[in-house]
């Protein structure tokens, strides 16, 4: 496979058009807040959601480094004077109907929901400053990206073992995936039924916090879903060491730069202490207050991959016993949601149930950088080269069969237009 079957030049157009076309401007009734972002998908996903705000601002920094602030900023005022951070902000009242139709959803406010998402945000400031150098921008967004940091270690830490806690399959972004299974009680269902399955699965977990929403760390205690995402937590201990770095570049005091780096140390420490499995050479996600490890060969299995001091014995068994593995993760178009030797792989989207398959551009972007951070740069370049052809051939889609490069799931998917970073960083764009 070679980067002369396609057109980058083509495919990079395409993912700025899709970043413009998305683009949703107005005046909310929040509050008479002004609102200016992309959106997912104009169809499928007309909200902003906080990951995908994230990954788009990385993405627009080849268009606009502006724009990149500006969906930040966006982001941004959804902020809580706790720290808190929505993972969707609902702008536009005529569609809150739909919203509520359309996804499992609990509302905090009419305006944004009761749960977060993966904190992509500090890798995110962090990405664009680094583009614009912009101090001022930095000072005005760090604040409160340092205290959603705080707010996921006061109330997703219970145990105060440094690993987060999530209370719902979708505060990873994974929503259908298999590795949950076991606790959203779909191990027994056809794949056909997965999708309502799901949903009604998600109404029993918003029955049993009902009653303790007005104390959020309460909900963890419940122990109805109590999930220690390997992809979260990695994402989280990567995003604490922005962090202290980003406070070093504010001029903040030296003690807070070292607060962040210091838990962003031990997040990782805690990963490699109660999730790797020496026997398996991977990552397992541990579920419930005994920690149960969850034994479904995911992607999320080799994430901290993109944290760059992970143990180099760990980095060689993922890259080269999984990631490599062609009965596994290296497949046409790698890397799969699900590994390919798992029953529950499902590369057609036959489920109608996301992340239970096919291959996300969002993951791809977070292995290459973490591959060429410990020095696998030809392994990063071939990913890159894959990730653009897929794409090339799959066009601007939330999701790819990873054997067809067949796009799935939403049309016009904003954070697929991470290619843009993948192709500035191998040259291609010059």
């Amino acid at each position: 496979m070679t980067l002369v079957e396609i057109d980058v030049s083509q495919v990079a157009a395409d993912a700025r058009r899709v970043l413009s076309r998305n683009r949703r401007q107005g005046v909310s009734d929040w509050g008479g807040r002004t609102y200016d972002f992309v959106c997912p998908s104009p169809r499928s996903y007309p909200f902003q959601w906080f990951w995908d705000s994230c990954f788009h601002a990385i993405a627009l920094v080849h268009v606009d480094p502006e724009l990149a602030k500006q969906e930040i900023r966006c982001l941004l005022q959804g902020a809580q004077p706790d720290g808190f951070l929505p993972h969707m902000l609902l702008w536009d009242r005529q569609l809150h109907d739909q919203a509520m139709r359309e996804y499992s959803i609990v509302r905090a406010d009419p305006f944004y929901t009761a749960t977060v998402q993966p904190p992509v945000l500090a890798r995110a400031v962090w990405r664009v400053y680094h583009a614009s150098k912009d101090r001022a921008f930095l000072l005005e967004v760090l604040p409160a990206t340092m205290r959603f940091f705080r707010w996921l270690k006061a109330y997703r830490d219970p145990d105060d073992d440094h690993l987060i806690a999530i209370i719902q399959p979708d505060e990873s972004g994974l929503n259908a995936s298999p590795k949950y299974d076991v606790v959203m009680h779909l191990r027994d269902v056809a794949p056909q039924e997965v999708a309502d399955a799901l949903r009604s699965s998600m109404d029993r977990l918003f029955s049993a916090y009902a009653p303790h929403r007005e104390d959020p760390a309460r909900l963890v205690a419940l122990d109805v879903f109590n999930w220690e995402d390997v992809m979260v937590n990695s994402i989280y201990a990567d995003g604490l060491q922005c962090l202290g770095g980003l406070c070093r570049e504010a001029g903040f005091p030296p003690a807070e730069a070292a607060e962040f780096e210091r838990r962003g140390r031990r997040v990782l420490a805690a990963l490699e202490e109660k999730c790797w499995d020496e026997r398996s050479g991977l990552f397992w996600d541990l579920y419930g207050y005994e920690e149960s490890r969850a034994h479904t060969l995911t992607f999320s299995s080799l994430f901290p991959l993109i944290v760059d001091s992970l143990d180099r014995h760990m980095v060689w068994r993922l890259v080269e016993e999984h990631l490599l593995n062609e009965g596994e993760f290296w497949l046409p178009y790698p890397v799969p949601s699900v590994a390919a030797s798992e029953p529950s792989f499902d590369p057609d989207y036959r489920t109608s149930a996301i992340w239970r398959g096919p291959t996300w551009a969002n993951v791809n972007y977070y292995l290459y950088w973490g591959l060429r951070s410990h020095g696998y740069p030809d392994v990063a370049s071939e990913l890159a080269k894959r990730t653009v052809q897929m794409i090339g051939t799959g066009g601007m889609r939330e999701f790819f069969n990873p054997y067809t490069a067949e796009g799935q799931g939403a049309v016009d998917f904003g954070w697929t237009a991470l290619v843009l970073d993948l192709i500035h960083a191998e040259g291609w764009d010059r």
